[in-house]
Parts: structure tokens; C-alpha cells; sequence
């Protein structure tokens, strides 16, 4: 499938709470922007070595401009520093996308719970299911109410919206909104590692979608594993994939061009349609069901439970 790139100007730059900046990006000649849905993000090419995803969180039906909100990561690796001290309204920037890992499914029913930076992808969601009819309830923590973004925003949806500053109430209380899911209510949760392995811990089984912004630690600190073959079936080429040795990196080293960004299983820009074999997944997008079925891997993190997998490129 095409995936849309462009390079796009930088319209505006606003503060949405301590450390968090959003920009609007148009196309420069206001050509509308392709579709997408809550849950969305896209890749923003910020210079060499980095490129970075963010949470689309706008509103889906305006397609004159994207907005994203970029938090300031005091122990990052450069890209929101580079957005906050250097980018500026005017500049462009290349995009790629939108995909979307954490799209809304229809429900009657909704409990979405956002920490920190977490609630960009969740805003466009709550409007959905506010379009749509929907019960729902946000609970939304942070560590300071100056520094957590869009709570402007989110008065209009009254008591529905719960705003926890940990420096004023502690520590979310989950139990209070994930002990009583009923059947069929779906949870949304978006925000740091120990939140999502927190709500992760309390959900019933098939009723949780999460979104990582870093990658699960069991998957980074599983052993490589013995060497394996891909078989690329579109030229029938055979690659082996050493340990240490990524299938995306295996398969590049042969000059076989395929799309990735953040090679740590959190994107899902490289994911892949397998045609034989058994991946051995290691990220942190594919929800269970669609691990069980085995049709598609990120080669960037994942391997194969065996000697064999043939792939789709």
C-alpha cells in the first residue's frame, strides 16, 4: 500500500501545558490532507537520525491541518529537544502517513485512561464516542496540573472527565474504573510503561487497547535466539538472520528497500504479512488475537520460533 509523504509547513506553535508544545502542519500549497482516525500518528522527519511519531489530535474532519503535541523530554534522544529549541512556524518537515495501531472499535461502552503525554491519541477519541452515543469516562493523570496538556479542552465533557495531578491526589485510582467492566465496554489506555502494565493487570481479557510509546521490557531483554532463514517470496531470495541481527536489518543488507522508523517494535511502520512460518513476536503493537493468527510480524524486533519464515517482500 502507498503510505502519503510530504513535506509539510510548520503553521503554528502553541504551549498546551508546562514542557508540552503543538504545532499545526499544513501541506505549503493547502492541499488537503489524507483521512485518519482517532488513534492515529504519523512519522515527522525532523533532520538525520530523527525521525519521530506523534499522536494525531486534532479534529479527523479537518483536512486543511494536522496537529500533534510534542512533550519535552528532559532524557531524551534529541527529537523533542530539536522541536522545542529549533523548530519554528514556516519550517517544514517531511511526514509520512497516517497509521493507525490504536484505532476505536465500536462499542456501547467506553473507559479510557491517559497518563501524561498519553492523552493526545485518546482526545479524538473521546469526540468519537461522544458522536457516536456512546458511555464513556476518561481518567486522566499527570504528574502536575500545569504540566498536563488539553485540560481546557476537556471541560466541556464535565464529570465524565476525572483530572488527577499526582502532586495534588496521588496516584490514579484504577480500581475505582477497571473493577466493575462490564461486558462489552471497551478500555483505551495511553501513557507511560508502569500505567499501562498497572491497567494491563486489572482488565477482563480481550477488553483492553493499549498504545507504548517505549517498548515492553520483557521483549528488549529476550535472548536473540539461534539463526534462522527468511525467505523473501516476492524474489524467492533466502537471507539468514543471525543472533543479534535484526530481520529488518538482514533484509536491508541485501537491498531490499522496506519501510520502518523507530526499530524498537513500538510503530508499527515495518510490519510485515508472513506466508509460512511461526514469528516469534517481540513488540509492542500487535495485540494478542492478531499474535495467535501469526499473518503479520515487525521484523524490526521480532524472530522466528523456528528455522523458517517466508515473508511478503
Amino acid at each position: 500500500m502507498t503510505r502519503y509523504e510530504a513535506e509539510l509547513v510548520v503553521g503554528r506553535r502553541e504551549t498546551a501545558a508546562d514542557g508540552v508544545l503543538v504545532l499545526t502542519l499544513r501541506h505549503p500549497w493547502d492541499e488537503p490532507l489524507p483521512v485518519w482516525e482517532p488513534g492515529a500518528h504519523v512519522d515527522v522527519v525532523l533532520g538525520p537520525g530523527l525521525e519521530r511519531q506523534y499522536s494525531l489530535c486534532g479534529d479527523p474532519g479537518d483536512r486543511a491541518v494536522w496537529r500533534v503535541a510534542v512533550l519535552r523530554e528532559k532524557a531524551g534522544r534529541g527529537g523533542s529537544a530539536y522541536v522545542h529549541e529549533e523548530l519554528r512556524a514556516g519550517d517544514k518537515v517531511r511526514v509520512r502517513g497516517p497509521r493507525n495501531n490504536f484505532r476505536l472499535e465500536r462499542a456501547p461502552r467506553y473507559r479510557f485512561v491517559a497518563g501524561g503525554i498519553g492523552i493526545t491519541p485518546v482526545l479524538p477519541m473521546l469526540a468519537a464516542a461522544e458522536e457516536a452515543g456512546a458511555e464513556w469516562s476518561l481518567l486522566y493523570g499527570g504528574r502536575t496540573r500545569a504540566g498536563m496538556a488539553f485540560t481546557k479542552e476537556l471541560e466541556r465533557y464535565g464529570d465524565r472527565v476525572r483530572i488527577v495531578p499526582e502532586d495534588e491526589s496521588g496516584l490514579l485510582d484504577l480500581a475505582s474504573v477497571l473493577d466493575d467492566v462490564a461486558p462489552g465496554t471497551l478500555v483505551y489506555c495511553c501513557g507511560p510503561g508502569g500505567l499501562l502494565d498497572a491497567v494491563e493487570a486489572r482488565c477482563p481479557a480481550g477488553s483492553l487497547r493499549v498504545e507504548r510509546f517505549r517498548p515492553k521490557e520483557a521483549a528488549v531483554q529476550a535472548p536473540a535466539g539461534p539463526e534462522f532463514e527468511v525467505v523473501l517470496a516476492r524474489s524467492g531470495r533466502t537471507v539468514a538472520v543471525p543472533p543479534g541481527t535484526s530481520v529488518l536489518d538482514a533484509v536491508r543488507e541485501t537491498g531490499v528497500e522496506v519501510l520502518y522508523s523507530c526499530t524498537e517494535g513500538t510503530c508499527g511502520t515495518c510490519e510485515t504479512e508472513v506466508v509460512e512460518g511461526e514469528p516469534d513476536h517481540r513488540d509492542s503493537v500487535l495485540t494478542e488475537e492478531e499474535r495467535a493468527a501469526g499473518e503479520t510480524m515487525l521484523i524490526c524486533v521480532s524472530r522466528c520460533r523456528g528455522r523458517r519464515l517466508v515473508l511478503d517482500l
